[in-house]
């Protein structure tokens, strides 16, 4: 009875963290498919590529508002609880959602309109800053042992229905709306859907129960220490974990934002294809990201997480410069298709586990600061600020190896972080050692089935 009791809260846990997840990172994204769109509203007198740099300057500002709101509502969440703040960020959500759906573009307001949408995007930064670290924590707090990075992939999965969704509601209004409509109204539409994570809030503070582990934490005196005491004592349990934390971070969101944020504006203003095209890729590839993420959340728990990472490095390495190469040899909707989708494999092979990995790697009462802390800074370095790095370097030299070019130097990058760091060289001996053991388990038992009169002795 217990055994169902804890399975139930488990995907009980799970459910209402994926949805609202789904909901938050709908609203995040859903901006980066209209760029065009929403230079052409809010930035109209400036020529278009520098209404485009503007627009992405904006996409961000969300960003540089999410390393503050992670670590506030992070640090509140250790403090107060995960579920609690988890609730508070996804009303805060549906309120910048809001502002960004219903302000009146620059022929009506003028210098107001583009200020009101920055506003927007900062309440939204701030949100989404924690949602992360808190749906991570608060899975991996329920999950039960050898089965944390799997159950951690579906919060990836989240993200996955987020693009699957925003990229098929953009698709729709891009292909079935003139262009006149799309300009008017249009656009507006994703982010009014997407303030319905509000109400979701609302039943995750009153139906959700924290976990065990943070209840237990909650009882030990450090839990009640003044703050400053608190951040003495994370820097010193969890400074070298926020590094490598960073290293796992930087080549899956630098590739994640560039594939999801970028290559559909590259594809139009470099490649010449149309916003319905790309935005049809997207879609594809996120349905191989939500179905996938379970299967190498699982593989994970019997590989290593961690060495998964080193394998996706390594690969990704290989494969980044041929990729491009490839696409910009016959640009076409086939090939930008094919080229997503093998990003999209390597993103998700191992991105599925980062939830797992990074919850994994800290201490209990430094957990939602430190998945917050060293998520969005990452995030916020590496993936939300990519377009506008690109952007700005591609209107000064070639423009189509750039990408490229970024995509392999924060994956070397990452790699030299993991790899440096105690944290890092320690997970990764661990994982070693676990997988020699499951390995040498199976052997045993391997040998005792084909040697049933030993085993009974």
């Amino acid at each position: 009875m217990d055994a169902g009791n804890d399975t139930k809260k488990i995907w009980k846990t799970i459910a209402s963290t994926v949805i609202g997840g789904t909901f938050e990172w709908f609203d995040f994204m859903v901006y980066s498919y209209f760029s065009s769109t929403i230079a052409r509203v809010f930035f109209p007198s400036v020529d278009r590529s520098g209404a485009l740099l503007l627009t992405f300057a904006t996409f961000a500002v969300g960003f540089l508002a999410r390393p503050i709101g992670g670590v506030v509502m992070g640090m509140v969440a250790d403090r107060i609880g995960r579920v609690k703040v988890l609730s508070w960020i996804m009303i805060m959500m549906s309120v910048g959602s809001l502002l960004l759906g219903l302000t009146p573009g620059f022929a009506t307001l003028g210098l107001a309109a583009p200020l009101l949408v920055v506003i927007g995007r900062l309440v939204q930064g701030f949100a989404v800053g924690a949602q992360f670290a808190l749906s991570s924590v608060t899975i991996y707090e329920v999950a039960p042992p050898h089965r944390k990075m799997f159950y951690g992939s579906f919060n990836m999965v989240s993200l996955g229905i987020a693009v699957l969704l925003s990229s098929g509601c953009s698709y729709f209004l891009s292909s079935h709306l003139s262009h006149a409509n799309l300009d008017a109204w249009g656009w507006r539409v994703p982010f009014l859907i997407g303030a319905l994570v509000g109400p979701i809030g609302f039943y995750i503070r009153h139906h959700v129960k924290e976990s065990d582990d943070f209840h237990a934490m909650q009882a030990r005196p450090a839990a009640r220490a003044p703050v400053g005491t608190r951040l003495r004592d994370f820097v010193r349990d969890n400074g070298d974990a926020v590094l490598c934390a960073m290293g796992v971070m930087i080549a899956g969101t630098s590739l994640n934002y560039v594939w999801n944020a970028y290559l559909p504006a590259y594809a139009q203003i470099q490649l010449h294809l149309s916003l319905s095209s790309t935005l049809q890729s997207v879609f594809v590839t996120s349905i191989v990201s939500c179905v996938l993420s379970p299967v190498f959340g699982m593989l994970a728990d019997r590989v290593g997480a961690y060495r998964l990472f080193c394998f996706f490095i390594a690969g990704w390495l290989v494969c980044v410069f041929p990729l491009f190469w490839y696409l910009l040899a016959d640009p076409g909707v086939t090939r930008l298709m094919l080229v997503q989708l093998i990003g999209m494999l390597f993103l998700t092979l191992q991105g599925a586990a980062h939830p797992g990995m990074l919850v994994k790697i800290f201490t209990v009462q430094g957990r939602s600061t430190g998945v917050a802390m060293s998520y969005n800074t990452s995030v916020m370095l590496f993936g939300g600020l990519a377009p506008f790095y690109i952007s700005v370097v591609a209107r000064f030299t070639d423009a189509r190896f750039v990408p490229p070019g970024y995509l392999f130097g924060t994956g070397l990058l990452a790699v030299v972080l993991v790899l440096a760091t105690r944290t890092g060289r320690r997970v990764l001996h661990e994982d070693r050692v676990a997988h020699r053991q499951r390995r040498a388990a199976r052997n045993t038992g391997a040998m005792q089935a084909t040697n049933p009169g030993d085993r009974a002795a």
